[in-house]
């Protein structure tokens, strides 16, 4: 490629990267306008404060607690030291000098930041023309030319290429870094936007320059699966390559990486393993209590797809190491892995949503029912039908709007007909009663020629009950058991408004539409949401759930009929299989079939999961998306097993907000073939 027209395109790269701080210092802004985090000097910063979505807001608190939590450990581990200082490489319009004079945390520190002149001349303006921020300096020298744009006692503004070792060193040793002195070397998601040459050159020069140090990094990994995938779409779009990932793509690959570029000692730890493991229980259900959430696959897939690292040089700095192993509920898992990988198979029809809710009316018959799209919540039902011409989506019109829904159940009756119930519009607005779904006897029969013409007539009816009805919620489950002849809805688990998880159960009588107390004796399962539960022998098998610290359920439990009422037993598995949530499952004989879902580790996204019911025994499974030209994201969909004579499994919908970068949807449904797997 000519000199030129490279120069060109690196220029235009360069531009791109540097757009990122404007955005993301004003997601910072709103975390802290939201009262994620304190600090008053952000805001200072942005031209205009806007309020991003609760999941942004949580993204960007675990990275400000991260850094946050690395930079005071520095400052405590060299309090007695006669003087320190701080390194921030691509600081952008960071605060971290403002808050810490704030918290008169500085005493004999001096904080240098280095980004791209142009970056750093727009923030060294910002100061100048900013009483609050000049006056956090005792004295003050601003220059217009650089590389010192701005320079006081105890804070150095630079504008060079971080890239140009020879250019930064020089400018560095000129404004006063001390290379001997205890220095902090931070950065947050810049080293990832350079080639990695250059990073692994950067991190080496570092390593050798400064031979008191403590390196932290906050960036990117995972890059290969579904959330990963749409991570590096979003970057790529921006003109912003996230270059590291390539060759570093997981926490073993990134320290590693240090060693063997200089570094004595390395940490790495996933957000996710950070936030369980080192932010306290308090403070995690103080911010999970400031926002409105419902977003939990999306706040754990985000988390698992970045890091907090911290490497040393030098016996002090590495008492300021985080922890190799940091107390967290997170368990490790070794599960069994059958060699076989099931393929999927796309189903040519236009379908997709997440938080609906299916039920198959008969073999070949399934009804969809809420959700959201991206033509908005309050989707109208649909029925998926096969015939000899294949599939093909047919409208529904109901007798009465079931409204906005998400996350609530549709179950099938012994007797005919359908049960809704639970859901939610919004976080704050759970949907309270029950409805009974019936179709018109004529159904969906012959070919039509287009999706379009008449609509299947759906006879809603709500359901007048009696009893001490369940609290409403939502991500809970409604199963059929029965007891004495008997046939009971049993509603189970759930969150609500009120209640981040729920761990009751209740029993409604369906022939007498009566909420019936039932005696169930056994120790109760632990409170959850997004599990499954599946009939079984008169009872139920729960299988998973996300628990009330946020962590996944990898539990098998059973509720059995007996001549009392009911019994709780757990099924002790061995090997145990990968804990999950947002899944589902589904009984074949005396087999629980599990098929997607979230855990915390990306490099465990699960397939599904064979559960021998008999033999107390579990084997996971891969699945070969390779015919599916999307990312396939198996959280918030559902699932119908088609013909228990012919275990194929049709998943349907799926997808969610995938942090800043995006709202994916699985575009159709998909189709595997269990039975290589049953065998």
């Amino acid at each position: 490629m000519p000199t030129a027209k490279r120069n060109k395109q690196k220029q235009g790269s360069d531009t791109a990267v540097q757009g990122t701080n404007d955005s993301s210092v004003v997601s910072k802004v709103s975390a802290a306008a939201q009262g994620y985090f304190h600090d008053v000097f952000l805001q200072h910063f942005v031209c205009k404060v806007a309020r991003r979505a609760p999941l942004i807001n949580r993204g960007y608190y675990v990275r400000w607690r991260a850094v946050d939590h690395c930079v005071r450990r520095f400052l405590h581990i060299t309090e007695n030291c006669p003087n320190r200082q701080i390194l921030s490489l691509g600081a952008g319009f960071d605060s971290l000098y403002f808050r810490l004079r704030a918290d008169k945390a500085l005493n004999r520190a001096v904080v240098f930041e280095v980004d791209f002149p142009d970056v750093s001349r727009r923030k060294a303006a910002l100061i100048n023309s900013n009483s609050t921020l000049r006056g956090m300096f005792d004295t003050c020298v601003s220059s217009l030319t650089g590389p010192v744009y701005v320079s006081s006692g105890q804070y150095r503004l630079l504008g060079l290429d971080v890239r140009e070792q020879t250019q930064v060193e020089e400018a560095l040793g000129g404004a006063g870094l001390d290379w001997a002195a205890p220095t902090l070397i931070l950065s947050e998601v810049v080293l990832t936007y350079m080639e990695t040459r250059w990073s692994d050159a950067v991190i080496s020069w570092v390593a050798t320059v400064l031979p008191q140090s403590l390196f932290v990094v906050y960036e990117q990994i995972h890059p290969h699966d579904p959330f990963g995938l749409i991570m590096q779409d979003h970057f790529r779009k921006l003109n912003s390559t996230l270059h590291a990932l390539r060759q570093y793509p997981d926490t073993a690959a990134q320290r590693h990486r240090f060693l063997d570029k200089g570094w004595e000692q390395c940490v790495c730890l996933d957000m996710n393993v950070f936030y369980l493991g080192l932010v306290p229980e308090e403070e995690r259900g103080r911010v999970e209590s400031l926002e409105p959430f419902d977003e939990y696959e999306e706040w754990h897939q985000k988390c698992s797809h970045y890091f907090i690292l911290t490497a040393s040089r030098g016996s002090l700095m590495a008492q300021a190491l985080l922890p190799h192993a940091p107390v967290s509920p997170l368990t490790s898992i070794c599960p069994s892995w059958s060699l076989i990988a099931l393929s999927v198979q796309i189903i040519p029809v236009r379908m997709e949503g997440l938080g609906m809710a299916t039920s198959l009316l008969s073999p070949g018959q399934v009804l969809l029912t809420g959700g959201s799209s991206r033509g908005g919540r309050g989707a109208v039902p649909r029925i998926l039908l096969r015939n000899q011409e294949g599939w093909r989506s047919v409208s529904v019109e109901p007798s009465v709007d079931l409204g906005v829904r998400l996350y609530h159940t549709v179950t099938s009756l012994p007797g005919g007909g359908l049960v809704v119930y639970g859901g939610r519009s919004s976080p704050l607005n759970p949907i309270r009663g029950l409805y009974k779904l019936t179709l018109d006897p004529s159904g969906p029969s012959g070919p039509r020629d287009s999706e379009d013409q008449d609509a299947v007539k759906l006879c809603v009816e709500e359901m007048v009950c009696t009893g001490d009805p369940p609290p409403a919620r939502w991500r809970h489950t409604a199963t059929v058991v029965s007891h004495k002849g008997k046939e009971f809805l049993f509603v189970f688990g759930g969150k609500n408004q009120a209640e981040a998880v729920l761990g009751d159960g209740y029993f409604l009588c369906i022939d007498q539409q009566h909420w019936t107390e039932m005696p169930v004796e056994g120790a109760n399962p632990e409170a959850r949401h997004c599990h499954s539960a599946c009939s079984y022998q008169g009872g139920v098998v729960v299988f998973g759930g996300l628990d009330r610290r946020g962590v996944p359920l990898g539990d098998t439990l059973v509720l059995k009929p007996n001549e009392r009422g009911f019994s709780w037993e757990t099924i002790e598995l061995q090997p145990s299989p990968l804990p999950r949530y947002s899944h589902s499952a589904h009984v074949i004989g005396d087999k629980l079939v599990v098929v997607g879902g979230v855990w915390l580790h990306s490099g465990g996204v699960p397939g599904g999961a064979i559960i021998n019911l008999t033999t107390h025994s579990s084997v996971e499974f891969s699945l070969d998306t390779t015919p599916v030209p999307w990312p396939l994201m198996l959280h918030s969909f559902c699932s119908e097993l088609m013909d228990p004579e012919e275990p194929e499994l049709l998943l349907i919908g799926g997808g969610g907000n995938c942090f800043s970068f995006g709202t994916h949807l699985n575009h159709q449904p998909v189709s595997v073939n269990l039975r290589p797997v049953l065998e």
